[in-house]
């Protein structure tokens, strides 16, 4: 077979051994408020809650018998592992999984479950991948790669061929997330060439974005680092094979950010009453953007049909706060507000009366000073529209106001923790402000602690917990100008993900 000829590889891939024909579902109330025709692919439903099966399964049934019957290895943050674990079952031969330690434990023990060692190894994929390479040459395994091998985008290219065939009515567009690059790679090969005026759109967080970048420009880009928050779909570089497919197949590509694919979740739960992990609902998210911001360029897209695969299930239960708090923002029906108010009687309730009556979700207020007092306060709308109207609203009131619906450290954290000023330091030694991602695993803190200077004081600290996989931390130090070169030195050398927040407007108004 033709390694180019992907329709005849997925007419012939092997995937009901062990996985579903899911169905194409109307997502009643979503379409309602996008006016279009908006299907979910359900891919949730498969026996792993995820597609990942298709293509394991795919890859290893094709295998020699020699080399099944040797064992197999793979490396993956989840849901690939518990393909492979399933097909490893099924077929009766062993299976080696290298999971990086960050892996949320709901996939750990699902892998396991499955009768399939797990080895945890690295804070990253990448540092599992290396180490299963050594395992595989050492122990002769066959490596099942969880996207960049011709039977895996085989395996995954059936549910576009699934799509086509269900669908009643012609197809505007299939919205398909990205990590590796498999799964889009084997729809759009499919796709497009029985039906290639359908749009096939990739769709990325903000913080993964290795398929656009790449894409934009020519040639396989590799992140610095990425955002765990979809954690299924953080890759650092794409596939070779299924970027070459990607820029020959993908029509464009669609960022979303966090609050966005809380929003999803929480759409599909009200359509459903299933809870998609956040790659799950990164194609639907992805579907709501492209519609909005078609809107937004005077191209409004009213009463075409469109695809969403609903790609994973395995959903972290630790994580439902974390969705359910920041929803709302990301469906933009809650503001985050940040106002300055007169310590003077009668002021709060002069401010409740310039919000016209809305309901009011959250407020958290501390004295600054005698006189005035600033306070956080979060209010249900119907979109940025009314935000903004709201913030004219009190500003013409005389509350001098900030709209930080936006401002990552306001809605993860500065809600939560409303303080007091920092008292002046004598020897003039400047607070410094910053947020980093640590992975939530035995050591991590110490390993900050141990890597500072001892003479920085610590002067705030704050965690959130955003999930089983990584926490996020805001960090207040106190760092002598003569050690900013230290400094530097010691953000590098720590190696977590990081951001300068000491000129952020809602720590400068609360904390600074």
């Amino acid at each position: 077979m033709k390694r180019n000829d992907y329709l005849e590889r997925i007419l012939k891939a092997r995937v009901y051994d062990v996985a579903q024909q899911t169905p194409l579902e109307l997502a009643p109330a979503l379409s309602r408020r996008l006016g279009n025709r908006l299907l979910l692919k359900r891919e949730d439903l498969q026996p792993v809650f995820s597609f990942k099966l298709r293509g394991a399964y795919n890859k290893m049934v094709n295998l020699p018998p020699a080399k099944l019957a040797k064992g197999v290895i793979a490396t993956s943050a989840g849901n690939h592992a518990q393909g492979v674990a399933l097909a490893a079952q099924k077929l009766g031969c062993r299976a080696l999984i290298v999971m990086p330690v960050t892996a949320p434990k709901i996939k750990v023990d699902a892998v396991a479950a499955r009768g399939a060692q797990v080895i945890l190894r690295g804070d990253s994929y990448s540092e599992a991948y290396r180490y299963a390479m050594q395992l595989k040459r050492k122990r002769g395994l066959t490596f099942v790669h969880p996207y960049d091998d011709p039977d895996v985008i085989a395996g995954q290219g059936t549910i576009g061929m699934e799509i086509l065939r269900q669908s009643a009515r012609p197809i505007h567009a299939v919205f398909v997330a990205v990590g590796g690059g498999g799964l889009i790679a084997g729809i759009a090969a499919y796709i497009k060439r029985l039906r290639p005026s359908v749009r096939v759109i990739g769709v990325e967080p903000v913080d993964a974005d290795a398929m656009t970048r790449s894409l934009k420009a020519g040639r396989r880009v590799v992140l610095d680092h990425v955002g765990l928050f979809a954690d299924a779909v953080a890759v650092k570089q794409v596939g070779k094979e299924t970027f070459r497919l990607a820029r020959q197949f993908v029509d464009e590509m669609v960022l979303v950010d966090t609050d966005e694919m809380c929003a999803a979740i929480k759409d599909v739960f009200e359509d459903t009453r299933v809870v998609l992990e956040p790659s799950g609902a990164l194609a639907i998210a992805g579907a709501k953007a492209w519609v909005e911001r078609h809107a937004e360029r005077g191209r409004r897209i009213r009463g075409k049909t469109l695809v969403a695969v609903a790609c994973g299930a395995n959903a972290n239960f630790d994580r439902l706060r974390f969705v359910a708090e920041r929803a709302e923002v990301g469906e933009h029906r809650e503001a985050v507000l940040a106002a300055t108010l007169p310590e003077r009687r009668g002021s709060f309730r002069r401010f409740c009366r310039a919000l016209g009556g809305r309901n009011v979700t959250e407020f958290n207020y501390r004295m600054s000073d005698p006189r005035e007092a600033h306070i956080i306060v979060s209010v249900t709308v119907h979109d940025r529209d009314e935000t903004a109207r709201i913030v004219r609203s009190l500003r013409r009131g005389g509350f001098r106001t900030l709209d930080l619906s936006d401002d990552e450290v306001a809605k993860g954290h500065m809600r939560h923790m409303i303080g007091g000023h920092l008292p002046k330091n004598k020897n003039s030694i400047t607070e410094l402000l910053y947020r980093f991602e640590f992975p939530e695993r035995r050591g991590a803190l110490m390993k900050f602690l141990t890597a500072m200077n001892p003479g920085w004081n610590i002067s705030l600290f704050n965690y959130r917990n955003l999930g089983a996989d990584y926490g996020s931390i805001l960090v207040g130090m106190q760092v002598p100008k003569a050690d900013m070169g230290e400094f530097r030195r010691f953000l590098g050398k720590l190696g977590y993900p990081c951001a300068d927040e000491t000129r952020n407007p809602a720590y400068r108004l609360f904390l600074a």
